[in-house]
C-alpha cells in the first residue's frame, strides 16, 4: 500500500506543498498489531511511480518491496524543483560554488530539521511505526546520498542506519572530511554507500575522494559497506539494481 498526500514544506522558495510517498508491507491489513522499522528517502518523486519520476524511470522500490516481503516502510519526500539550483541548496549540508550557478547556500540542516521535527512526528502518530532510533533509517542519491550521510551522522540520536548511493562528495571536501572527522557518532552506526564505476570520472578526483571518505569513516568505526558498482551509473536504472544490497546492509542482522 502506498499513500500520497501533500504537506506545506518550507522550501527554498518559501512555503510550498510538497509531495509525501508512504509505503506500508501489506503484511499490516492482514496483522494490525505489526509495526516495522522506517527508511525515510529524498527525491520521493523517483522512489515509486515511473510517471512521477524527473526522467520517466523510478526505483521500483514497491516492486521490490513487494516481492521480497520486506518487513519495513518507506516514506519518501519529493525534492525542490525550483530553477537555479534550488535541488542543491536544500539537499547541500554546507554552502560551497557551483559552475554556472556560483555561490549555492547549503540548506541541508534546514531540510533536516524538517525532516526529524515535523514529518517524522506526524509519521510515527499516524502509521504503524517503530519510533526507535534503531529502527530509524534514511536513504537517497546524488545530492540525497550526500545527505543520508549528513543526517545519520549529524541526526545520529534519530537514525541509526544510511544508505548513500553515488552521493555528492565532490565539493566542500575540506568541510565535508572536519565534519566526518569531529561528529560525534555512535559506534553502532551502519552505512551503506556506493558509486558507480561509469561514473568515476564525472568530477577530478572522484576516486580518491570517495576512498578518503571510506576511508574516515571507518576509522570513525562506523560499520560500513563500501562499494564500485560495476558499470554502474548515475541514475534511477543503476539505482534500482543496487535495492538489494543496501536493504539487506541496512536491515542485516537487525531485530525487533
Amino acid at each position: 500500500m502506498i499513500d500520497q498526500f501533500t504537506l506545506p514544506y518550507p522550501a527554498y522558495t518559501g512555503e510550498e506543498e510538497r509531495n509525501v510517498y508512504v509505503y506500508v508491507p501489506d503484511a499490516f491489513e492482514e496483522d494490525e498489531t505489526l509495526r516495522f522499522p522506517v527508511l525515510y528517502m529524498f527525491d520521493g518523486h523517483n522512489v515509486f511511480f515511473d510517471e512521477d519520476a524527473t526522467y520517466g524511470k523510478c526505483w521500483g522500490m514497491k516492486e521490490y518491496l513487494d516481492e521480497s516481503e520486506t518487513p519495513l516502510m518507506v516514506v519518501a519526500v519529493e525534492c525542490n524543483h525550483a530553477p537555479q539550483g534550488a535541488r542543491l541548496s536544500e539537499y547541500a549540508p554546507f554552502s560551497f560554488r557551483a559552475p554556472k550557478l556560483g555561490s549555492v547556500e547549503g540548506r541541508g540542516h534546514d531540510t533536516m530539521e524538517w525532516f526529524v521535527h515535523t514529518l517524522k512526528p506526524l509519521i510515527d502518530e499516524q502509521y504503524p511505526t517503530l519510533p526507535g532510533r534503531y529502527d530509524t533509517f534514511i536513504a537517497g542519491s546524488s545530492m540525497g546520498g550526500l545527505m543520508s550521510l549528513y543526517a545519520v551522522i549529524q541526526y545520529n540520536h534519530v537514525f541509526s542506519r544510511a544508505a548513500a548511493l553515488s552521493p555528492s562528495i565532490w565539493f566542500a571536501t575540506r568541510r565535508l572530511d572536519e565534519f566526518l572527522r569531529d561528529t560525534p557518532i555512535r559506534p553502532d552506526t551502519v552505512i551503506y554507500m556506493d558509486y558507480g564505476s561509469r561514473e568515476m570520472n564525472f568530477h577530478p578526483n572522484m576516486i580518491r575522494q570517495f576512498g578518503a571518505v571510506t576511508q574516515r569513516l571507518l576509522e570513525r568505526g562506523v560499520h560500513l559497506t563500501s562499494r564500485i558498482v560495476p558499470d554502474g551509473n548515475h541514475d534511477e536504472a543503476s539505482w534500482e539494481k543496487q535495492i538489494p544490497f543496501f536493504i539487506n546492509t541496512l536491515l542485516y542482522d537487525w531485530q525487533h
